[in-house]
Protein backbone atom coordinates (compact mmCIF):
# COMPACT_ATOMS: atom_id res chain seq x y z
CA UNK A 1 0.00 0.00 0.00
CA UNK A 2 1.26 3.46 -0.89
CA UNK A 3 1.29 6.23 1.77
CA UNK A 4 -1.53 8.79 1.60
CA UNK A 5 0.93 11.66 2.06
CA UNK A 6 4.63 11.59 1.30
CA UNK A 7 6.82 14.60 2.08
CA UNK A 8 10.16 14.95 0.25
CA UNK A 9 12.46 17.67 1.54
CA UNK A 10 15.96 18.80 0.66
CA UNK A 11 18.13 21.72 -0.27
CA UNK A 12 18.11 23.48 -3.63
CA UNK A 13 19.32 21.21 -6.46
CA UNK A 14 19.59 18.26 -4.03
CA UNK A 15 17.80 15.76 -6.27
CA UNK A 16 14.53 15.92 -4.33
CA UNK A 17 12.31 16.52 -7.38
CA UNK A 18 13.88 13.66 -9.35
CA UNK A 19 13.45 11.37 -6.34
CA UNK A 20 9.82 12.44 -5.90
CA UNK A 21 9.18 11.84 -9.60
CA UNK A 22 10.61 8.32 -9.30
CA UNK A 23 8.34 7.65 -6.32
CA UNK A 24 5.36 8.91 -8.30
CA UNK A 25 6.14 6.71 -11.30
CA UNK A 26 6.66 3.67 -9.04
CA UNK A 27 3.00 3.77 -7.99
CA UNK A 28 1.92 2.79 -11.54
CA UNK A 29 -1.08 5.12 -11.11
CA UNK A 30 -2.17 7.92 -13.39
CA UNK A 31 0.28 10.77 -12.67
CA UNK A 32 -0.82 14.32 -11.89
CA UNK A 33 1.78 17.07 -11.54
CA UNK A 34 0.63 20.14 -9.63
CA UNK A 35 3.05 22.89 -10.65
CA UNK A 36 3.21 25.77 -8.21
CA UNK A 37 5.76 27.93 -10.02
CA UNK A 38 4.97 31.06 -11.94
CA UNK A 39 7.20 31.83 -14.91
CA UNK A 40 8.27 35.48 -14.93
CA UNK A 41 11.66 35.30 -16.65
CA UNK A 42 13.82 33.29 -19.06
CA UNK A 43 15.74 31.53 -16.30
CA UNK A 44 12.52 30.13 -14.81
CA UNK A 45 11.20 29.24 -18.25
CA UNK A 46 14.35 27.18 -18.89
CA UNK A 47 14.07 25.48 -15.51
CA UNK A 48 10.45 24.51 -16.16
CA UNK A 49 11.35 23.14 -19.59
CA UNK A 50 14.17 21.10 -18.03
CA UNK A 51 11.81 19.66 -15.41
CA UNK A 52 9.19 18.76 -18.03
CA UNK A 53 11.82 17.00 -20.15
CA UNK A 54 13.17 15.19 -17.08
CA UNK A 55 9.69 13.89 -16.19
CA UNK A 56 8.98 12.63 -19.69
CA UNK A 57 5.62 11.54 -21.03
CA UNK A 58 2.69 10.22 -19.03
CA UNK A 59 2.02 13.21 -16.79
CA UNK A 60 -0.97 15.52 -16.62
CA UNK A 61 0.26 18.94 -15.52
CA UNK A 62 -1.98 21.37 -13.67
CA UNK A 63 -0.69 24.85 -12.90
CA UNK A 64 -1.81 25.87 -9.44
CA UNK A 65 0.39 28.62 -8.01
CA UNK A 66 -1.92 29.48 -5.09
CA UNK A 67 -5.05 27.38 -4.54
CA UNK A 68 -4.37 23.65 -4.62
CA UNK A 69 -7.70 22.68 -3.06
CA UNK A 70 -9.82 22.47 -6.27
CA UNK A 71 -7.30 20.26 -8.03
CA UNK A 72 -6.74 17.99 -5.04
CA UNK A 73 -10.50 17.62 -4.52
CA UNK A 74 -11.00 16.16 -8.01
CA UNK A 75 -8.45 13.35 -7.64
CA UNK A 76 -9.29 9.72 -6.89
CA UNK A 77 -7.49 6.53 -5.84
CA UNK A 78 -6.55 5.65 -9.43
CA UNK A 79 -4.26 8.69 -9.51
CA UNK A 80 -1.16 9.93 -7.71
CA UNK A 81 -0.33 13.61 -7.34
CA UNK A 82 3.07 15.25 -7.14
CA UNK A 83 3.11 18.82 -5.82
CA UNK A 84 6.34 20.55 -6.76
CA UNK A 85 6.92 22.53 -4.72
CA UNK A 86 5.60 23.78 -1.40
CA UNK A 87 8.35 26.41 -1.21
CA UNK A 88 7.28 28.05 -4.46
CA UNK A 89 3.64 27.82 -3.36
CA UNK A 90 4.52 29.58 -0.09
CA UNK A 91 6.54 32.22 -1.95
CA UNK A 92 3.53 32.95 -4.15
CA UNK A 93 1.35 33.50 -1.08
CA UNK A 94 3.98 35.61 0.64
CA UNK A 95 4.44 37.89 -2.37
CA UNK A 96 0.66 38.17 -2.81
CA UNK A 97 0.51 39.30 0.83
CA UNK A 98 -1.96 36.52 1.67
CA UNK A 99 -2.60 35.25 5.18
CA UNK A 100 0.11 32.56 5.43
CA UNK A 101 -1.43 30.81 8.43
CA UNK A 102 -4.77 30.50 6.66
CA UNK A 103 -3.14 29.36 3.40
CA UNK A 104 -1.22 26.69 5.31
CA UNK A 105 -4.34 25.52 7.13
CA UNK A 106 -6.24 25.32 3.83
CA UNK A 107 -3.43 23.32 2.22
CA UNK A 108 -3.21 20.84 5.09
CA UNK A 109 -6.98 20.42 5.04
CA UNK A 110 -6.99 19.85 1.27
CA UNK A 111 -4.22 17.25 1.59
CA UNK A 112 -6.12 15.42 4.33
CA UNK A 113 -9.25 15.32 2.17
CA UNK A 114 -7.54 14.17 -1.02
CA UNK A 115 -8.51 10.64 -2.10
CA UNK A 116 -5.33 10.11 -4.15
CA UNK A 117 -1.86 9.57 -2.70
CA UNK A 118 0.05 12.87 -2.71
CA UNK A 119 3.78 13.52 -2.77
CA UNK A 120 4.83 17.03 -1.71
CA UNK A 121 8.30 18.42 -2.46
CA UNK A 122 9.72 21.26 -0.37
CA UNK A 123 12.98 23.06 0.28
CA UNK A 124 14.85 22.93 3.55
CA UNK A 125 15.80 26.55 4.13
CA UNK A 126 16.66 26.58 7.83
CA UNK A 127 20.22 25.25 7.70
CA UNK A 128 21.88 28.40 6.36
CA UNK A 129 22.72 31.75 7.82
CA UNK A 130 20.12 34.16 9.16
CA UNK A 131 18.94 36.28 6.21
CA UNK A 132 19.81 39.96 6.28
CA UNK A 133 16.34 41.30 5.43
CA UNK A 134 12.88 41.06 6.93
CA UNK A 135 11.16 39.48 3.91
CA UNK A 136 13.71 36.66 3.71
CA UNK A 137 13.51 36.07 7.47
CA UNK A 138 9.71 35.98 7.29
CA UNK A 139 9.88 33.46 4.44
CA UNK A 140 12.40 31.26 6.27
CA UNK A 141 10.25 31.17 9.39
CA UNK A 142 7.04 30.47 7.44
CA UNK A 143 8.78 27.75 5.39
CA UNK A 144 10.05 26.13 8.57
CA UNK A 145 6.54 26.10 10.08
CA UNK A 146 5.05 24.72 6.84
CA UNK A 147 7.68 21.99 6.61
CA UNK A 148 7.09 20.96 10.23
CA UNK A 149 3.33 20.79 9.64
CA UNK A 150 3.71 18.80 6.41
CA UNK A 151 6.11 16.37 8.07
CA UNK A 152 3.73 15.91 11.00
CA UNK A 153 0.82 15.11 8.69
CA UNK A 154 2.82 12.88 6.32
CA UNK A 155 2.97 9.10 6.55
CA UNK A 156 6.40 9.09 4.86
CA UNK A 157 9.08 11.79 5.12
CA UNK A 158 12.25 11.55 3.03
CA UNK A 159 15.15 13.98 3.09
CA UNK A 160 17.21 14.05 -0.11
CA UNK A 161 20.80 15.25 -0.01
CA UNK A 162 23.22 14.96 -2.97
CA UNK A 163 20.64 12.77 -4.68
CA UNK A 164 20.53 10.27 -1.83
CA UNK A 165 17.30 9.65 0.11
CA UNK A 166 17.21 9.33 3.87
CA UNK A 167 13.91 8.16 5.35
CA UNK A 168 13.05 10.26 8.40
CA UNK A 169 9.56 8.86 9.02
CA UNK A 170 7.73 5.79 7.75
CA UNK A 171 9.00 3.29 5.18
CA UNK A 172 9.53 3.49 1.44
CA UNK A 173 6.98 1.41 -0.46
Amino acid sequence: MYPDLTFVIGGAASGKSAFAEQLTVSTEKSRIYLATSQVFDDEMHKKVKRHVAQRGDGWTTIEAPLDLRPSLATLDKSQVCLIDCASMWLTNHLLADNDLDQAQADLLDALAGCRAPVIVVSNEVGQGIVPDNALSRRFREAQGRLNIALAAQADLVVQVTVGLPLVLKGQLP
